[in-house]
């Protein structure tokens, strides 16, 4: 998986862009804040296991599934659900691949809050063209 990355005219390579997300368990309302990369070469939502814990599943009677990863290797996972994304005024239901140390938010979230990423600010905003909240492309 990829990290969001720009070249600037000047060629002054720009860094990894990163998010403040509330991720909710659906079911028993259970909120953590983190701090998740964002990486448009990612499709979904990844959480390490202590976050999903926090959230309040058991790792041990989840669904497991089977992953991409950036270096092109198939891994069995946990994967949880029902989870509610928040960013600033905007959410989306999801569900959350475990794995790794590190949250990471892909285009799935993105796309679903109606998100842009600002390379050149190294941040994530709402679609400024849908100030009002997420329009949908069918």
């Amino acid at each position: 998986m990829m990290p969001v990355t720009s070249i600037v005219e000047q060629g002054k390579t720009m860094g990894t862009v990163y998010a403040e997300v509330t991720l909710t368990n659906m079911f028993s309302g259970k909120s953590v804040k983190v701090r998740t990369m964002v990486d448009t070469g990612a499709i979904h939502m990844v959480v390490p296991g202590a976050v999903a814990t926090e959230l309040g599943f058991d790792l041990e009677e989840v669904s497991m599934s089977y992953v991409t990863v950036a270096d092109g290797r198939r891994v069995r996972c946990p994967q949880v659900a029902p989870v509610e994304i928040r960013f600033q005024d905007r959410t989306c239901p999801s569900s959350l691949v475990v794995l790794g140390e590190e949250c990471l938010m892909g285009v799935v979230p993105l796309e679903l809050m109606d998100l842009v990423v600002d390379p050149l600010q190294e941040r994530v905003v709402p679609n400024p063209k849908h100030p009002d909240g997420p329009v949908f492309r069918l």
